[in-house]
């Protein structure tokens, strides 16, 4: 049985603060097969100054300057929380969001999130690090802008905030919005897993789900894509996520390329099983060869199908004798040979 990718719908801010719009992406994901989709947590006032600039791609998607001012609309309050979680339950998919104040690991821990998510701009506070990892919960930790060192500082400080890695992914990420290809480097996530020997994931700003399948072929067990129910609508992260059928597909992708993997042991299958007795060879009489008569290499040539003596005998079947005729074309077995060892 192939393992499990978990697969996140990251609503994130696409509700654009509206509690309607991000019941009905979360309704969007379970429709799509995601295992579980995420929010944000945050206040603009715990995360940014007044007059901070937005991002390029902020200030492309919304024409805002001000990421306090963008931020505040996009706020989720706690009773929208406890909505969206209630809601989420009763459709079956699992909600849970990222934190970005150490209040927020707080309050989600109270709402029995089953899991937590660290952005990747968060991976250098320390503090909120730590708090997310104290809960001893799931913990994914994104790793975009971050260079080696960081990661492995921020994995010390988890594993000393609850006493090892156990449970912790860490999860490749370009922070881009779109991210090109040529800057996603999924390779990266290989060399992660080996150099820090815990689960890695994959969160994905690119177009498409390309990247997606190809890091799922690379081993990743969690990917994570930005959803919208509408790739138009006005808000920062809209234009670079997937909207709900291309979402689906690439769900519907990820368990395909995950069926593909397979356990990795070379080895033939069932259905290979079955296809070599038709397309494998056996050692067959080339001509009418009487009974008695001493078989040489001229009376034998091997042909489809695989019912008898492997071509790989031929010279063990050559210099015996036929125990009985063997008319042209007949498919050699061992009882029908005698002299010299038998092979079986």
């Amino acid at each position: 049985m192939a393992d499990h990718v978990f697969v996140i719908a990251e609503a994130g801010v696409n509700h654009n603060g509206e509690l309607d719009l991000a019941l009905r992406l979360c309704d969007a994901a379970k429709a799509a097969g995601a295992d579980a989709v995420k929010f944000q947590t945050f206040r603009a006032e715990d995360l940014v100054v007044p007059g901070a600039p937005t991002a390029q791609y902020q200030a492309r998607q919304t024409g805002q300057q001000d990421q306090f001012a963008m931020l505040q609309r996009l706020e989720l309050t706690a009773a929208q929380h406890e909505a969206i979680q209630a809601h989420c339950k009763a459709i079956g998919i699992e909600f849970f969001s990222t934190p970005f104040s150490v209040e927020a690991v707080d309050m989600l821990v109270r709402l029995g999130v089953r899991r937590i998510k660290l952005s990747s701009g968060e991976l250098t506070h320390r503090a909120l690090v730590e708090r997310a990892a104290a809960a001893r919960l799931p913990v994914l930790v994104s790793t975009g802008m971050a260079t080696m060192d960081e990661i492995r500082e921020a994995l010390q400080w988890i594993a000393g905030a609850r006493g090892g890695l156990d449970g912790v992914t860490v999860l490749h990420c370009t922070s881009a919005y779109p991210a090109p290809d040529e800057a996603l480097n999924l390779k990266a996530m290989v060399s992660m897993a080996a150099d820090l020997g815990i689960a890695v994931g994959y969160s994905d700003h690119s177009l498409g789900i390309e990247a997606d399948l190809a890091a799922v072929a690379l081993g990743a067990r969690v990917i994570e894509k930005h959803m919208t129910l509408d790739r138009t609508l006005p808000g920062p992260d809209h234009a670079a996520s997937l909207e709900p059928a291309q979402f689906k597909a690439m769900v519907d992708g990820i368990r395909r390329v995950s069926a593909m993997l397979g356990d990795g042991v070379k080895a033939p299958t069932a259905e290979e099983r079955d296809t070599a007795r038709v397309a494998r060879r056996s050692i067959v009489a080339a001509v009418d060869i009487p009974a008695g008569a001493e078989i040489t290499a001229a009376m034998l040539a091997c042909r489809r199908p695989a019912t008898g003596i492997a071509p790989r005998e031929l010279e063990r079947v050559v210099g015996r004798q036929a125990a009985q005729a063997l008319p042209a074309g007949t498919v050699l077995q061992w009882d029908q040979l005698q002299g010299g060892a038998r092979h079986g």
